[in-house]
């Protein structure tokens, strides 16, 4: 291995692990308490050393953003070559999005990130345009599942009513966690709210955006 073949992993490595820091602090701290100098203690570096890699926060979120964007990708790529009964795979996006938040539950994090004003204020238009082009592709791919499992000629209303039902439940789940309160929708509960979610997006979505 050469010098500079040594230095580029080296350089990958720091990075892969300053990206670890953060995404363990946006658990334990959230947005406010995760910030550079925490991120560089975090690695035992100094916040100089940080901006070598990474020219701000934003910047490493972002790329944890781009990281989450390309998981959900590769999950629904591999559910969309299964070969399942409509119903079954209907189910099984539904339990998609509950692995998906029991194994990174900081993808949820960073999706909630861009809702507020100045989540994207830091970063360029050509970096926003490139988050909205590939996460527009992701929502284009589960619309297209849902066309695919339900029979609606237009599965974009399906999508945002599947997508936003789930973090909208799984926001509350989070707020009744931090009050200290009994955690729910359980797993149970959540299986129960997808049967009413099914018949919803099979029997209502007729002549608006989701005629059959």
């Amino acid at each position: 291995m050469g010098i500079a073949e040594r230095r580029e992993r080296e350089r990958e490595g720091r990075r892969a692990a300053l990206l670890e820091a953060a995404r363990a602090l946006l658990l334990e701290r959230g947005f406010a308490g995760t910030t550079t100098k925490a991120i560089a203690a975090r690695c035992e570096l100094s916040e100089a050393t940080l901006f070598f890699y990474f020219g701000s926060k934003e910047e490493i979120l972002v790329s944890l953003l781009f990281e989450g964007i390309d998981y959900w990708a590769r999950g629904l790529e591999r559910l969309e070559k299964q070969t399942l009964a409509p119903a079954e795979k209907l189910a099984r996006l539904w339990k998609y999005f509950g692995e998906v938040r029991k194994e990174h539950p900081e993808y949820f994090l960073l999706s909630a990130y861009l809702a507020q004003p100045t989540a994207t204020a830091a970063v360029t238009a050509e970096v926003r345009a490139d988050i909205a082009r590939r996460s527009g592709e992701n929502y284009a791919h589960l619309a297209r599942l849902l066309e695919e499992t339900t029979g609606l000629r237009d599965g974009r209303i399906a999508a945002d009513l599947l997508w936003g039902a789930f973090f909208g439940v799984m926001a509350l789940r989070d707020a009744r966690v931090n009050l200290g309160a009994k955690p729910h929708p359980t797993d149970r509960e959540l299986a129960a709210m997808f049967k009413v979610l099914a018949e919803a997006i099979a029997g209502i979505f007729v002549a608006k955006g989701g005629s059959r």
